[in-house]
């Protein structure tokens, strides 16, 4: 289904050029990257520099009694060695003015790879044995490890003097009573997801450089350059106008690069030696140095009328948001007003809660709350269909919401969503050839040739996912952007300067391509992103088309006002005019003139924000309100081959309808629906961080594993558009989505094949381990 955009422009209008909206022009940053070209954070150098390297808790929790760092300032090359007591401001930072964790740990560490101080070396070989040689006297305490004892016990397990629970959101419509009284067929299961890492291929990695004023400059690797400041400045007791900060390559985030890692780090060991600092983490500090996905464990349990239809539900969805707060409040917001996924549920309870425990720290990640109950709404949806003999896909579709539904939350689905076609168009895709067992790679194992064909089963399998866009809860939403028109070497050349960090993602080129379109004009500069225009807020939430791409769209078409009044008056012509092809036209099609003509020596240089529709928070007691500005759909087919004897999966394919909205840029698109559905196709079925009482047993590439290409099947994609009228040109977040519906489509299918095989098919946690399938084939 294709719907024409019925987005407005304004009456005087530019027509798309080459490279511009639709079209898919090359990444200025592609070919630099393919060839290993492109300079990555961890790049960077400076004459002079010094490294940093930083000493972590080997506990998950204990009492700090003494930390002796006269060894490690002892040694020859070491420059400083910083702790806690040298943090110039204030000593804790955090996400969403939580302000809870501390720079350098003080009294108690409560993880696993905790910070505890630094060291400036001349050599990073030197620096890590400065680390080793500082000596920590701990008093090592019993950790609080399991979320579900926190939530039965908040205070009496209390991690810190707030209490064990950083938000409890409860959701509530209708009456359960009634919906139970009208269900003829119960089901309910408890699920679990473990904890996934964003395996960002890019180290946390920085440089900060120190100038005569006190002053310092940033080069870092981040989400969001702006908030970084507004948690570095106090910390480091410098005003917002003392620090500039310049975004670094980024070598990928998914939500892994909000926290802070490296930069209060090197910031102060910058202040404290005068000298620029570099740091970088090699791959097992990474891991403790940013967040995660939060582990879930969940109850649900639906009724449903002999057709389908569901009756009531109810919910309980525990995340260990581990030490520190992060993004959890907002994780939790997500989890519980998207619970039940896109579909019609008249009777409902939900109770989210996010804990503290002494587990790693956990926020955001791709999907952010919703991907762990996509997986068990999903699941749930799969045991309605088995309970009632009834076809999965028809299942979702009597219970499938479109334009003019209700949420759990009460919110209403304004824009189309066309989810019953979706689901039809998915279904009816061409299904792979049968197993082919001549082959052995082509079997689960591959050419460890573990099998050759023997309890091999094929599975089908459907997830639907349905994810919010932008940020939510009232939260003011915004995004700059600086657009400058002037002619140079006799062309009009346009400069877009924001703050938005490229993590991957397309940005930049999108951004040109808005340019192109709205200016009619090929050649586009793009500035670096820095902190000397307005904030473009976090690359996160599926956020940065939307509200940075308005922000260019809106700065753009205010320079193309400003290029009407200077032809009106320079020209002296009248009426409502357009852009074409590097030049003003009247709306009959008579040429005014060239751009570069109507500019002359004139500089068009202007700012502007863009705010999305205003959105409500959660009510405290019942959940209630429009807290989401926009909402986008995916809906996932998984075919997989299962050795149901070695407990071994193969994914055979993995197909996707999507609605976009409006594709802005085909190849950037497709780039984020594949990457998005194996990052759902690892969190199936081999991603986990593996945690023991508090501590991390994998944090290596080695242990912790990662779709490779070889684990990458096929994906035949359908992309819609069906525009959102109060979304810029009508689109859709589309970087999220993929990574909701692709783990339960994948769980489903290895169900389908135990259950083939005989078995139960119970499959109630991801990743799947084998003896998960070896137990219910």
């Amino acid at each position: 289904m294709t719907i024409t955009r019925t987005t407005r422009f304004p009456t005087d209008v530019a027509v798309p050029g080459k490279g511009g909206i639709g079209e898919s022009p090359l990444r200025p940053d592609g070919t630099l990257k393919v060839k290993g070209e492109f300079a990555y954070s961890s790049d960077l150098w400076m004459d002079g520099m010094l490294w940093g390297a930083t000493l972590r808790s080997p506990h998950a929790r204990a009492k700090l009694v003494s930390v002796d760092t006269s060894k490690a300032l002892a040694m020859t090359g070491v420059h400083a060695v910083l702790t806690h007591e040298d943090v110039p401001g204030r000593k804790v930072y955090g996400l969403d003015h939580t302000w809870d964790q501390p720079v350098l740990a003080f009294d108690e560490v409560r993880h696993h790879g905790e910070a505890i101080a630094l060291v400036a070396a001349d050599h990073p070989e030197i620096a890590r044995r400065a680390v080793a040689a500082i000596e920590v006297e701990y008093e090592v305490l019993e950790p609080i490890t399991d979320p579900m004892a926190v939530v039965e016990d908040p205070v009496g397990l209390a991690v810190q003097s707030r209490g064990g629970i950083a938000r409890y959101q409860p959701v509530r419509s209708g009456d359960i009573e009634i919906g139970k009284a009208l269900a003829t067929v119960v089901v309910s299961e408890e699920f679990e997801v473990g904890m996934q890492d964003q395996a960002f291929l890019g180290p946390e990695s920085g440089m900060v450089i120190p100038n005569e004023d006190g002053s310092l400059d940033f080069y870092v690797a981040t989400q969001w350059l702006h908030w970084d400041l507004t948690q570095i400045g106090p910390c480091l007791d410098l005003d917002e106008d003392q620090i500039r900060m310049t975004m670094s390559g980024v070598g990928g985030a998914f939500g892994g690069r909000e926290d802070l890692s490296m930069q209060i780090h090197a910031g102060m060991l910058a202040m404290r030696t005068g000298k620029p600092i570099k740091m970088m983490y090699n791959r097992e500090e990474s891991f403790f140095g940013h967040v995660h996905r939060h582990p879930a464990k969940m109850r649900y349990e639906f009724g449903a009328t002999a057709t389908g239809k569901i009756t009531y539900a109810k919910v309980l969805i525990v995340l260990d948001g581990g030490a520190y707060t992060s993004a959890t409040q907002n994780v939790i917001g997500n989890a519980a007003s998207l619970a039940l996924g896109p579909y019609e549920v008249p009777h409902l309870e939900i109770d989210a809660y996010g804990v503290y425990t002494n587990n790693p720290v956990c926020g955001a990640m791709r999907g952010f709350g919703v991907v762990q109950a996509c997986f068990a709404h999903e699941s749930m949806m799969d045991k309605l269909a088995e309970a009632l003999d009834m076809d999965p896909v028809t299942v979702r579709q009597v219970n499938a919401v479109s334009q003019g539904s209700t949420l759990a939350t009460g919110q209403v689905v304004h824009a189309p969503t066309p989810l019953k076609e979706m689901l039809d168009s998915l279904r009816d895709m061409e299904l792979p050839e049968s197993v082919d067992t001549s082959d052995i790679r082509n079997l689960p194992g591959g050419a460890s040739q573990t099998t050759h064909g023997e309890g091999v089963y094929r599975g089908v399998g459907y997830g639907v996912g349905i994810k919010n866009i932008c940020f939510s809860e009232g939260f003011d939403d915004y995004s700059t952007a600086r657009v400058r028109l002037e002619v140079i070497g006799g062309e009009p050349v346009a400069l877009v300067h924001t703050a938005g960090a490229e993590v991957g993602q397309g940005l930049i080129t999108l951004e040109a391509q808005i340019a192109r379109t709205e200016l009619a004009i090929e050649r586009v500069v793009s500035h670096p992103s820095d902190n000397n225009v307005g904030s473009s807020g976090s690359s996160s939430a599926s956020r940065q088309s939307y509200m940075t791409g308005g922000a260019v769209m809106t700065a753009c078409r205010a320079v193309a006002d400003e290029l009407f009044v200077l032809a009106r008056k320079k020209f002296d012509v009248h009426g409502f005019m357009r852009l074409e092809g590097g030049k003003v036209v009247k709306n009959n099609g008579e040429v005014v003139a060239t751009i570069e003509d109507v500019l002359g020596d004139d500089v068009i240089d202007l700012t502007r924000e863009y705010h999305h529709q205003a959105t409500t928070g959660m009510d405290k007691v019942t959940g209630q309100g429009s807290s989401h500005t926009q909402l986008a759909v995916c809906v996932h087919r998984a075919v997989v081959d299962v050795d149901t004897e070695l407990g071994l999966v193969k994914v055979v394919a993995l197909d996707a309808v999507q609605d976009v909205g409006k594709i802005m840029n085909r190849l950037s698109l497709e780039g984020q629906i594949h990457g998005g559905s194996i990052q759902g196709l690892g969190l199936a079925v081999m991603e986990e961080i593996q945690v023991t009482n508090g501590k991390v047993r994998n944090p290596s590439f080695t242990d912790y594993l990662i779709p490779t290409i070889l684990d990458t099947p096929p994906q035949k994609l359908e992309i819609l558009e069906n525009p959102d009228p109060h979304a810029p040109y009508g689109l859709r977040g589309a970087g999220e989505p993929p990574t909701l519906s692709s783990t339960p489509a994948i769980a489903a299918a290895i169900r389908d094949a135990c259950r083939k095989r005989g078995g139960t098919g119970n499959i109630n946690r991801v990743p799947v381990r084998p003896e998960d399938i070896i137990r219910n084939s």
